[in-house]
């Protein structure tokens, strides 16, 4: 799934479990909102360290680096050469997605929510697309 759409998919996840939240310092809740916003869509990058165990080299991500606007306008070829990750990309969200849990649930009950709510969006849409149902 493409970054756009995972930010998209992130939004009413995250104001869902921020009406839920106890705690309406609104500093708070805007810091919750950038980080399940972002995380929504920065737990792609784990794909530029897979594509370097496929490949052996980082040219993926120095491409990129190189020609930011490839990571918006080219998500197609972005991983061009390195053979199937999707369960490699799977495996990849679900072990970051558990560590994230649990280092979020130490920081605050919220924070975890969030982080499981949107790991769980997040992995729920690759699989919906990967499989080719949306």
């Amino acid at each position: 799934m493409k970054s756009g759409e995972h930010f998209l998919l992130s939004i009413p996840v995250v104001g869902w479990v921020l009406t839920r939240t106890d705690g309406r310092s609104p500093r708070r809740l805007a810091a919750l909102a950038a980080y399940g916003l972002g995380l929504g869509v920065l737990i792609d990058l784990d794909h530029f360290v897979l594509a370097r165990l496929r490949v052996g080299d980082w040219h993926h991500l120095t491409d990129c680096l190189r020609d930011p606007k490839r990571v918006f306008v080219d998500q197609e070829n972005l991983f061009e050469g390195t053979g199937e990750m999707a369960s490699l990309r799977l495996l990849s969200h679900v072990l970051i997605g558990g560590a994230l849990i649990a280092l979020a649930r130490r920081v605050s009950r919220p924070a975890e929510r969030l982080t499981e709510s949107v790991f769980f969006v997040h992995v729920l849409a690759d699989l919906l697309r990967d499989n080719e149902i949306v």
